[in-house]
């Protein structure tokens, strides 16, 4: 390997840097016979000291550079071993320490579990180690700190730069970065070490001197080694605040077309469709991730038309029919997040998105004047009438019971339930306050992460805070503009105690507009992960109310609260309209609201039983059975023994059910009005049981019954020339009552 540049630390000019040693320099560090018992330059009066003057004088030299080092015994010591060991392994090596290479000083500095290339002792390693770095990074030039363990960056670069301007630099990065929301204690020691490592990698205490070139090699080794590269993040957009940096920037991901040349002119295709298509960012990602396993279906088939203008109706027509038995897995690169539904069918939904992203891509090709128009991609790639008969609205609305213990959990939600080593890294307050506008906002979790700072107005009846209700500005969303809807006092209490405590943060884009906005729930100079909720606040309430993560319905997710309480609103005592539940949700049709809003069975059961449908078309009439006629047998000799109570007296015809005048009576020789004696003898037997008995009526017995004064009429006058059970019609009753003097 090649031998590192001098470092600019150490004026170099004046020494021999021959990477090579002569015959007699190689002679005299062997013949020292170098172990610890014999430290550097303690046998002053040695011939071979002369002989290796030009190796000493740079480590003199970068001794007497290191500062604020405590002049005791043990230190200097310290340093004489750390002089001592580097000369020894020149000599096992045969070459100068101006000749090594990164990976022969990390041989020689090792690490926690192995330090040095031999087993020195355990006080070597705590104490001589860190000045063996020491030269390393002032002779060497080593900035590889990441390969050698748990040493401290903080005293390395103390003592190579002074404490006074490491501590003020490390001061101002620290300051800027408390007060975004860094107070976290075990966050400071790790931060402060990343500082101190940036000012030795930039070889320079003064953060004036940073250059963005150093800032990104150190990100990009971070990335690649995985060691939590958000310190170095946070550091980054610290120093572009202190205007010593750019603010970092995303680089644009990486496109490799080797890795399935098969399709690698279908990419092509895709991958200016990706940059030319105005969608959302998602949604053209996903759009690229199922049309990449398009080009996998192509290949498998030996289709060769990496163009799309080479498709046509018969190709069309086979992806349909494949689309329309595909199994969870096929033709896609990873598997790992599905493995355990892999091979199981297709959801009609799922279908309907990849014939969906197919018939965009083909009709925005033809729009754009890419491709001839040879077919019509909304009839060639049009969804199966098998599959949309399945798709349907199917909210997934939360058990009734389960979301009342979630709601019981986030009301009295405390700082001893943050558990989560996630929970930790956010204050109380804001946790709260997220947990509240998930369980009575009823937003998606893009909406809930862009509200803005003051996004609460008190309406005048909740301004004490005490009751009422407030408003909530929602952002710009999926579907529609920003809009307002009312939510419950709750959530403005929670939101202000976050206010209340939030650190100031700088403005930050809103993904949706691009416009720089005060964000509610920012933290750190970031805004919260939109699976915040799934990840951190679901598990802590579900552990609190003690309930599973996981219902008949799934995994209990952000979006299922959305479902559940507009499911809720419309079930209401007092329930919501459509429309006004279409307002509250921000949709654009009431179309899309029913997806999120069922009846439920209790309220549809409730309609059900006030529609009376039943009652409707039934008449329930008390009857009086005597059972003294019934077992004295005079009733087979045709005494009645059934009497059917009609209000203003009883009918005792056998056959009532049968009779046309049964709902309107004509009076006839089986009718006994209440006043009689007759009556009243039957009502005072003590063996008369008491029945109800079931009466279907007819359209115009109904309306009578119902109390209609016409319907009524009009059906005594039907059945006036109707004989009754005795005989005579009941215009002929009438007429007979009339003649009879009174």
């Amino acid at each position: 390997m090649t031998a590192l540049a001098p470092p600019p630390l150490l004026d170099v000019s004046g020494f021999d840097c021959t990477p090579e040693l002569s015959s007699d320099e190689r002679a005299a560090l062997r013949s020292l016979g170098w172990d610890l018992r014999r430290h550097y330059r303690s046998n002053f009066a040695h011939p071979a000291w002369p002989l290796v003057h030009r190796l000493l004088l740079p480590l003199d030299a970068a001794r007497a550079l290191l500062r604020d080092v405590p002049d005791t015994a043990h230190s200097r010591r310290c340093q004489r071993d750390a002089a001592s060991l580097i000369l020894h392994r020149s000599a096992d090596l045969g070459t100068s320490f101006w000749g090594w290479s990164e990976l022969q000083w990390r041989d020689l500095i090792g690490s926690d579990e192995h330090a040095f290339v031999r087993p020195w002792p355990k006080w070597v390693r705590r104490a001589v180690r860190p000045y063996v770095l020491t030269y390393a990074y002032l002779l060497g030039g080593f900035s590889a700190f990441q390969f050698v363990g748990l040493v401290s960056r903080i005293d390395l670069a103390r003592r190579v730069f002074g404490h006074a301007p490491v501590d003020a630099a490390v001061g101002q990065v620290v300051s800027v970065l408390r007060g975004w929301g860094y107070q976290q204690g075990r966050d400071r020691p790790r931060l402060r070490s990343e500082v101190c490592q940036l000012l030795l990698a930039n070889r320079s205490p003064y953060l004036e001197d940073l250059s963005d070139g150093v800032l990104l090699r150190l990100r990009r080794s971070a990335e690649a080694e995985r060691s939590r590269p958000w310190a170095l993040h946070g550091i980054h957009r610290a120093l572009a605040a202190l205007g010593y940096a750019t603010p970092p920037v995303s680089p644009p991901p990486e496109r490799a077309y080797g890795a399935e040349p098969a399709i690698s002119e279908w990419m092509l295709w895709i991958d200016r469709w990706h940059d030319t298509s105005t969608l959302s960012r998602k949604t053209r990602q996903i759009h690229r991730s199922l049309l990449t396993q398009v080009g996998r279906w192509m290949a498998a088939e030996n289709i060769a038309t990496g163009s799309p203008e080479l498709w046509t109706r018969e190709i069309c027509a086979a992806w349909v029919a494949r689309v329309d038995r595909l199994r969870v897995g096929d033709y896609a690169q990873a598997c790992a997040h599905v493995e355990a539904r892999a091979g199981q069918p297709l959801l009609p939904a799922s279908k309907a998105m990849y014939l969906c992203v197919t018939r965009t891509f083909f009709h925005d090709c033809q729009e754009w004047g890419w491709i001839k128009r040879h077919f019509d991609p909304r009839t060639a790639l049009a969804t199966p009438r098998s599959v949309k008969n399945l798709i349907g609205p199917n909210p997934r609305v939360i058990a009734d019971d389960i979301w009342a213990k979630l709601l019981w959990a986030g009301v009295n939600l405390t700082p001893a339930d943050l558990v989560d080593r996630v929970g930790r890294d956010y204050p109380f307050e804001l946790l709260r306050a997220v947990t509240m506008v998930w369980l009575f906002g009823g937003l998606r979790s893009d909406e809930l992460v862009r509200l803005r700072l003051g996004c609460i107005r008190w309406m005048e009846e909740g301004q004490d805070g005490s009751g009422g209700s407030c408003l909530l500005d929602v952002p710009v969303h999926k579907t529609g503009t920003a809009f307002t809807k009312p939510v419950d006092a709750l959530v403005g209490r929670a939101i202000a105690q976050w206010e209340a405590v939030r650190p100031v943060q700088p403005r930050l884009p809103d993904r949706k507009t691009g416009e720089r906005v005060d964000l509610l729930f920012a933290y750190r100079f970031r805004r919260i992960a939109p699976n915040l909720i799934n990840r951190t606040v679901i598990p802590i309430l579900c552990r609190k109310a003690g309930v599973p993560r996981e219902d008949v319905r799934g995994r209990i997710t952000s979006h299922r609260a959305r479902s559940t309480i507009a499911t809720q609103l419309y079930n209401a005592k007092e329930p919501m309209t459509l429309f006004e539940l279409q307002a509250w949700l921000g949709h654009r049709s009431p179309e899309t609201t029913q997806r999120y809003a069922r009846i439920t069975p209790n309220t549809l059961t409730k309609a059900y039983t006030d529609a009376g449908y039943f009652a409707r078309n039934v008449r329930t009439i008390e009857v009086l059975i005597d059972r003294g006629a019934v077992l004295d047998g005079t009733a087979a000799a045709g005494v009645p023994w059934q009497h059917y109570d009609l209000g203003h007296g009883y009918c005792s015809y056998t056959f009532f059910e049968q009779c046309p005048h049964r709902m309107a009576c004509a009076r006839c020789d089986f009718y006994i009005p209440k006043p009689s004696a007759r009556a009243q003898l039957l009502e005072a037997k003590s063996d008369v049981d008491r029945r109800l008995a079931l009466i279907p009526l007819t359209d115009g017995e109904r309306a009578a019954v119902e109390q209609d004064q016409q319907a009524l009429n009009k059906l005594l006058d039907g059945l006036a020339d109707t004989p009754t059970p005795a005989g005579p019609t009941p215009r002929e009753i009438v007429q007979q009552q009339e003649s009879t003097p009174s």
